[in-house]
């Protein structure tokens, strides 16, 4: 069985006039699909913005800040949230993992019918303390169209964003990955030239990761006759930071009489994390003590407030 290794890259060009980010990410998104059980056109529209997201967390400045893209479509799949951090960590999921479309004329999946319109959210939690949000409008559904859009108009910062997931024939994930080439104010006008030439002429993200091209061999592609500095590499994986613990507070959230209602059905209860799919179960006395600690945290609150 063949090997892979997710990593990214980042890199600058044409005099610091460019910066570029590629990503492979086969293994992460194949994780994806066997714990969300995503189907085809799911599985791509998931891996593509898990491959966006964490080029684009790699722009946060600091260790403790998180980025989250939501894609909320009135297509079949219901919405697309992805979360990673500057630790190259990236986890998410589709509200609705089983949706099947007949493939576009081209014969790639059709992620823009399954996203649907709708907004294009990114958020971006800095130093846990401050919170930016940017929305648009979603203008394709095909997710490297709609972040390419998103840089424009939101953050005023050209870009181009190149993303692929190529689905083999028993739905698991042959191939994923991608690029962002972003130009910075003071470039020439001979460099966009030369780069928009570029990129017209590329092939699909799928088809340079199906030639066996790296993310170094991405960039070099995308960015040839420019001089390709690349100013690091980083591995990125599917990682999700739940704990029975962390869920069993989201439980107590849900308030005294919803618990109590729970335990006097006498069964213990199931949730799994939506980001993961990992199981969690609570026992009667375990509802219990939840109920007993959201009680005491409510004294405290009350006692503070007075």
């Amino acid at each position: 069985m063949a090997e892979y290794h997710d990593y990214m890259v980042r890199a600058i060009a044409a005099d610091q006039q460019i910066r570029a980010f590629a990503v492979t990410t086969r293994d992460l998104v194949e994780y994806a699909r066997k714990a969300h059980d995503t189907w085809p056109v799911a599985t791509a529209a998931l891996g593509r913005t898990m491959s966006g997201a964490l080029m684009m967390s790699d722009m946060l400045k600091n260790d403790d800040d998180l980025l989250t893209v939501q894609f909320a479509g009135d297509g079949p799949l219901g919405g697309v949230t992805v979360t990673a951090d500057h630790h190259g960590n990236v986890k998410g999921y589709v509200k609705n993992p089983h949706v099947d479309l007949p493939l576009k004329k081209d014969g790639h999946l059709d992620v823009g019918k399954a996203v649907g319109k709708g907004t294009l959210t990114v958020i971006r939690d800095l130093d846990l303390k401050n919170t930016y949000n940017g929305q648009v409008a979603i203008h394709s559904g095909e997710i490297a169209d709609d972040l390419t859009h998103y840089f424009a108009e939101s953050e005023q910062v050209p870009s181009s964003v190149g993303l692929g997931v190529l689905v083999d024939t028993d739905h698991s994930v042959k191939k994923a990955g991608g690029f962002i080439v972003q130009l910075m104010p003071f470039t020439t006008d001979e460099t966009i030239s030369r780069l928009e030439k570029n990129l017209k002429d590329i092939p699909y993200v799928t088809e340079m990761l199906e030639q066996g091209m790296t993310p170094e061999d991405m960039l070099r592609r995308v960015l040839q006759g420019f001089d390709v500095q690349f100013t690091g590499t980083n591995p990125v994986q599917f990682h999700c930071n739940c704990s029975k613990e962390r869920v069993g507070r989201a439980l107590m959230l849900i308030g005294e009489v919803e618990l109590t209602s729970l335990i006097e059905e006498k069964k213990d209860v199931e949730l799994s994390c939506q980001f993961c799919g990992r199981r969690y179960t609570f026992t009667i006395p375990e509802l219990e003590a939840l109920r007993e600690q959201g009680r005491v945290q409510r004294r405290a609150d009350l006692k503070r407030d007075n």
